[in-house]
């Protein structure tokens, strides 16, 4: 596989103008948005292109969330291609219609710039939000850094227009850690990324008057546990050898891969880390450290949240004798969710690790390489033992006397 560099420039952007760039290079029919932080900047950058005739499109300013991802679905479903950002409580206000978005096959690419959810108001980032809309029926992927934000911008679009697809797909960046952070990101140039995403090709637009579609439909006893069970969750395996065309075709254009989820040094490790977002690249820098030292660590990063690549982690993790899983939201009385999806992933396994969660980051605490460090010495200890010798959850960075979870 030969990189091809003639393809590619460096720029230095943060993981906003990552995102608004690959939605410039998709030229995008319909950006329809209201402005939150730490989103703003992706729609207001797209604005910017289409004020200064950059691009060809229309951009909609609405009255609410709820609203730009309505006229995002009306976009779509009369056969434009649509994207939009939003962050937290926009959210929030967004999640119904996310539900209509996909029981309608709409392929629409959201930027979620992940960011606490109120109460108490916080504008800083942790995964709050992206819990929030992960049984909605989108494909969801993560981005550790500015450089995937604009490669999984470019992936989505490509992903989501598949014709066995078409659904709609959510990416997701760490709010300010990413999303305001710059670095160098190797892009290709614009006739390139548009071939790479390609045509759009509508099916069953509304506009279609030769092939009329109905959109919105009631379903009662009768049909609606049909849709739900073949939409939301068999179309979803579909997904999984679409996505990994995708990828093995992006590698292929720019020499950067992608998989379902991030194997680093899992081979024969006997304690990993499973984590998201910025944490990712920060415990890979850990394990190495560790490894000089001797300790055999890994790192599983989460690439694909939705649909959950349940057989890929059982495969990934197989050998290994601990595993840390890190969430970033406040689970609420329950263990959190990469903890309980991932014990879930791994209960049939042959060689059942010993599965412990911690929680960190929430509102924008740092997550250090000495916390870090911490946890896979845990997981150390857990792996000798065989069994749990530290809390099954704990809290990690939290001021005031420690909390633990079970």
């Amino acid at each position: 596989m030969a990189e091809k560099i003639d393809l590619l420039e460096t720029e230095v952007w943060d993981g906003n103008m990552a995102a608004s760039q690959a939605m410039r290079q998709a030229q995008i029919d319909v950006v329809a948005a209201y402005p939150i932080t730490p989103s703003t900047p992706v729609v207001e950058n797209y604005g910017n292109f289409l004020a200064n005739g950059y691009i060809d499109g229309e951009f909609v300013m609405v009255e609410s969330e709820h609203a730009a991802m309505s006229g995002c679905i009306g976009a779509s479903a009369a056969g434009g291609r649509v994207a939009t950002a939003t962050s937290s409580q926009g959210f929030a206000l967004m999640v119904e219609t996310l539900y209509q978005a996909s029981g309608m096959r709409l392929p629409i690419v959201l930027n979620v710039v992940n960011r606490a959810l109120a109460a108490p108001l916080n504008v800083n980032g942790d995964h709050s939000d992206m819990y929030l809309g992960r049984d909605s029926g989108w494909i969801q992927l993560n981005a550790y850094n500015a450089q995937d934000a604009y490669d999984l911008n470019l992936i989505a679009f490509k992903v989501a227009e598949n014709h066995k697809v078409r659904l709609p797909v959510m990416i997701h960046q760490d709010g300010f850690m990413t999303s305001h952070t710059a670095e160098g990101v190797k892009t290709l140039q614009d006739e390139e990324a548009y071939a790479f995403v390609g045509d759009f090709k509508p099916m069953n637009a509304m506009l279609d008057f030769e092939k009329p579609a109905t959109y919105g439909v009631q379903t009662e006893e009768d049909w609606h546990f049909e849709h739900k069970a073949r939409q939301h969750n068999d179309l979803m395996t579909k997904v999984y050898p679409v996505m990994e065309e995708v990828f093995a075709e992006f590698e292929k254009k720019t020499g950067r891969k992608f998989d379902l989820v991030t194997n680093h040094r899992l081979d024969d490790a006997e304690v990993a880390i499973v984590a998201m977002g910025t944490t990712v690249d920060t415990a890979m820098m850990v394990a190495d450290q560790l490894r000089e030292k001797g300790i055999k660590a890994g790192v599983m990063g989460m690439r694909v949240i939705r649909p959950f690549p349940f057989a890929k982690i059982a495969e990934v993790l197989s050998n290994v004798k601990a595993v840390c899983c890190m969430d970033r939201s406040s689970p609420g009385g329950a263990p959190g969710m990469l903890y309980n999806e991932i014990s879930g992933a791994l209960y049939n396994s042959a060689k059942r690790p010993v599965v412990t969660g911690y929680v960190y980051g929430l509102g924008g605490r740092d997550m250090t390489v000495e916390y870090l460090k911490g946890i896979f010495a845990d997981g150390l200890e857990n792996a000798k033992a065989g069994k749990p010798t530290t809390p099954l959850q704990q809290f990690i960075g939290v001021r005031g006397p420690k909390l633990n979870f079970l």
